[in-house]
């Protein structure tokens, strides 16, 4: 399959450069094709677990597990700034250029490309180009939080990798972490970033109400229970967005733990939300939102009143948690401190 490229200037006196004409005119809503998405999905999965387990390997541990995800950037996904001795290395997947790229802090690097093969033929070619770049690391080879956790250096089943699948699964990503970092302007408590957890395969963030949290059951397949434990240590309310491959397709989520009384029948926005009791959360379809007519304030009102449904049910102090006014953009005053008028 042919990749088309935007168009390239050449300006005077300097280097080609992409024309912008295509990112300014490109709906910002796409048509994702989850129906015949799922094996590249599936295998994309398993590569972004091994680039993970080689941050989560190396990273200085943060609380629920802040150290290991991935970042949405602007040309697919990256595990931002690895330490590594004294100086740093990086990993990006780059879904516009289909491939991966490793680069470290005295300009060393490698690149593979992102196409068609075994995930144990990719778990190999990264092993090899971190050692190429002298930098030694071990991960568990076996997946986690998926039920047919296949070692990565045996698993030739998943093989797939669709480029325009790959990227428009990516451009569903951005504009879930484009709402959903505007919906976290909305907070001042302890939250999270938002960012792409490889196990689940979603991108997700989280606020919390400063409370500790009754001791997590565990229960994620090929996932030791403690993890889920140190996960939800506090009490939380979180939102985020799948790729799903089965009805309705990808989604937006959002539930809170623990989960207060009321919750699951709490009024919540807009009317195509749903409240999925197999999975004990929330729903709004990525299908939904886009066919609205302004799919940001929808997705926005499902972030938004979700989490004011967990928040008051959970009797969290949102005065405390809540900014006095939304802040300009750039800023032009403080917009956490208390006091003043709540706008």
């Amino acid at each position: 399959m042919t990749v088309h490229e935007s168009p390239i200037l050449q300006p005077a006196g300097g280097p080609a450069i992409r024309s912008p004409a295509s990112f300014r005119d490109k709906p910002g809503w796409p048509e994702l094709p989850w129906r015949d998405w799922a094996a590249t999905i599936a295998t994309v999965h398993m590569w972004t677990q091994i680039v993970g387990k080689v941050r989560m390997a190396l990273a200085t541990p943060l609380n629920h597990w802040w150290h290991v995800p991935l970042y949405v950037s602007s040309r697919g996904l990256t595990t931002s700034a690895i330490p590594y001795g004294r100086g740093h290395f990086q990993v990006d997947f780059d879904f516009v250029d289909h491939r991966l790229l490793v680069t470290d802090s005295e300009g060393g690097s490698f690149t593979m490309p992102l196409e068609a093969k075994p995930v144990a033929r990719f778990y190999r070619e990264v092993m090899d180009g971190l050692r190429t770049l002298g930098i030694q690391v071990t991960i568990s080879t076996r997946p986690v939080e998926v039920a047919d956790a296949i070692p990565f250096e045996e698993d030739e089943q998943h093989a797939s990798y669709d480029p325009s699948h790959v990227q428009a699964f990516w451009h569903g990503l951005l504009q879930a972490d484009r709402v959903m970092k505007a919906f976290q302007t909305g907070f001042v408590g302890k939250a999270s970033p938002v960012h792409f957890f490889w196990g689940s395969f979603d991108l997700a963030t989280t606020r919390y109400s400063g409370r500790p949290a009754p001791l997590h059951p565990g229960g994620a397949p090929n996932c030791p229970d403690w993890v889920m434990e140190e996960a939800y240590s506090r009490e939380e309310s979180s939102v985020g967005w799948w790729p799903q491959t089965e009805e309705p397709g990808p989604a937006f989520y959002a539930y809170a733990y623990p989960e207060p009384d009321g919750y699951r029948s709490a009024p919540v926005r807009p009317s195509e939300a749903f409240f999925d009791e197999q999975q004990g959360l929330f729903m709004l379809s990525y299908d939904a939102a886009r066919a609205s007519a302004d799919p940001d304030a929808a997705v926005l009102d499902f972030l938004q009143t979700t989490y004011a449904a967990g928040a008051d049910l959970g009797g969290w102090d949102r005065s405390a948690l809540e900014p006095i006014r939304r802040p300009d953009q750039p800023p032009r005053r403080p917009w956490s401190t208390v006091g003043g008028p709540r706008q």
